[in-house]
């Protein structure tokens, strides 16, 4: 809701005319203030941190490469290259040694290895992409009853890696469900008799297993919680802190010029109605990929969630519904012409969305960045012409059918604007063909624009109805099937499972398109579960992403 100051401002802008009745929403303000304006990057740091990762990377990569190591090993020593956040250094590397471990791999050895184990080569195997067959999980049941045997759940190691390999499942894994189940069952009565750090990571991974977490939060995580499993390769151990606060730097760089961007362009005056949230939509951003090449990408779809936050409060938080339409007008017509027609405090955000667009292709330029711009610019009057239509609902009072709503809603999630942005700065790796992917309305992309819509949905439901007439996902799902919120809740939480195992397998060899330009989008996806998982982590951030934003910008690892 927008303070006494901000009402003055709007009233004046609007020139002398009465100020209409407007929705009321409060919001709570930034947490943060100008705390990341401030920050002034020490390139002898940086380039003190690039030159300490030199020689530890190159151990490790001979790590990776050699022969002498077993395969138990170096998928152990995979693992946790992947989940430090290492990587993409490696890439090349891993890959090769994975086709040859998959093409030589034998189901018959797991008869005898023990559940961490079994664990641990499923979730390698399937991260990158391998079809490592669930079946291994099988010598873990009783044949007699189907079950799995109780004596496993005294393996607190191997149940945690367990439980883990069970959101890697897909579509049909029936003994995946079932070990899902019995694992967070089995989990939640043992962390009651455990202490210290055991305890410790047993609560972590029921409250955010790390394959739905932001990948640059567990990696920090997984190096403070787990670092004795693997401290006796040094040569990681120091590539992994190293490279933490190398990242830090870069990063705290790029939200310090997202945040004076943001600051100069003064709409956090002119629309003081809208939520303050700049470090969150960057480590959102952040999420979707965190190699330091990404640099512009990351910029230039921060500034595009930026965007997306002004419609969406602008639309569902200040504007009157003829406002609303003229806005979705002025934005389907793209024309600088169509400026006029907009209420005063509309302007100078519609002029900027034009001339940020107009100068995104500018950094990176290539032959295809034109289309990846045109992509972005239609899902971005989508959305807007969405928005206007859950404004229209909000005031008839309408609950639409739940397939009309999800129609609108997946647009609403933001998800396709901001997969199809993310491309924007990647550079060469986008092509004529993955352009035409992302355009085509893929299974994945749709997976993850449902996951954004309902967790949002289920979570905000009650703040929504005490505003008014609530059209939510839960809403149109009760009026449809004509069931309890209850019954509508936990349908809508199935179809967010088996989104999840639709991604999981859209990440399956083969592939539509290359694995990097699909890891925004399973990474998207991730951190929308880290905002709405429990409650609405973006609007109230302390919350959550306080959390997440202190421990990636403001603590850095001790060497």
């Amino acid at each position: 809701m927008a303070t006494p100051e901000a009402n003055t401002i709007l009233q004046a802008n609007a020139q002398g005319t009465i100020e209409p009745v407007r929705p009321s929403v409060h919001f709570p303000p930034s947490i943060w203030g100008d705390r990341f304006l401030s920050f002034s990057l020490d390139n002898s740091q940086l380039e003190a941190y690039g030159k300490a990762m030199e020689q530890p990377k190159e151990q490790v990569r001979r790590l990776i490469l050699n022969p002498a190591i077993d395969s138990n090993e170096k998928l152990s020593l995979i693992y946790y290259v992947y989940r430090l956040g290492l990587t993409y250094l490696f890439s090349k590397d891993i890959d090769g040694q994975l086709d040859k471990l998959f093409n030589e791999l034998n189901l018959q050895r797991y008869e005898d290895e023990d559940l961490y184990t079994i664990s641990i080569h499923f979730q390698v195997f399937r991260i990158f992409g391998y079809r490592f067959s669930c079946d291994v999980f099988n010598k873990f049941k009783d044949y007699s009853t189907g079950d799995f045997k109780e004596d496993i759940a005294t393996d607190v190691k191997g149940m945690i890696s367990f439980y883990e390999s069970a959101q890697l499942r897909i579509r049909g894994e029936s003994n995946l469900d079932e070990a899902n189940v019995f694992t967070i069952t089995k989990l939640k009565t043992i962390e009651k008799t455990l202490e210290g750090k055991l305890a410790q990571k047993v609560k972590h991974v029921l409250e955010r297993p790390y394959n739905r977490g932001h990948p640059m939060v567990e990696a920090r995580r997984y190096l403070i919680q787990f670092e004795e499993e693997f401290s006796r390769y040094d040569s990681l151990l120091m590539l992994a802190k190293v490279h933490f606060n190398y990242l830090q730097l870069l990063q705290k760089e790029e939200l310090q010029t997202i945040s004076k961007w943001w600051k100069d362009k003064n709409l956090q005056v002119i629309m003081p109605y809208v939520r303050d949230r700049v470090p969150e939509l960057y480590t959102w951003i952040l999420a979707l990929y965190l190699e330091p090449y990404y640099s512009q990408a990351r910029i230039i779809t921060t500034k595009i969630i930026l965007f997306v936050l002004v419609l969406d409060d602008t639309y569902d938080a200040y504007s009157t519904i003829e406002e609303a339409r003229l806005l979705t007008s002025a934005i389907n017509r793209w024309d600088i012409s169509a400026m006029s027609q907009l209420p005063e405090y509309m302007r100078p955000f519609y002029e900027l969305v034009l001339n940020e667009y107009a100068e995104f292709d500018k950094p990176q330029p290539h032959q295809w960045t034109p289309y990846i711009i045109e992509a972005s610019k239609k899902a971005f009057q989508d959305l807007a012409r969405s928005y206007l239509q859950e404004a229209e609902w909000r005031l008839s009072g309408e609950v639409p059918s739940f397939e009309e709503y999800m129609k609108i809603g997946l647009y609403t999630s933001t998800h396709d604007l901001l997969c199809k942005s993310a491309l924007i700065g990647m550079g060469k790796i986008v092509t004529q063909e993955s352009i035409a992917w992302y355009k085509s309305d893929p299974k994945m992309l749709i997976a993850v624009e449902l996951i954004g819509r309902i967790e949002d949905d289920v979570v905000s439901v009650e703040f929504e109805r005490e505003r008014g007439p609530s059209a939510t996902s839960v809403d149109a799902y009760m009026k449809t099937f004509r069931v309890s919120e209850i019954v509508a809740v936990q349908a809508v939480k199935e179809m967010v499972e088996n989104s999840w195992k639709d991604i999981n397998e859209g990440c399956l060899k083969p592939t539509e398109v290359p694995m990097d330009l699909l890891t925004p989008i399973v990474n998207l996806a991730q951190m929308t579960d880290v905002a709405y998982r429990y409650n609405d982590g973006f609007t109230f951030p302390e919350k959550t992403l306080k959390e997440y934003i202190t421990l990636l910008f403001c603590v850095s690892v001790p060497m």
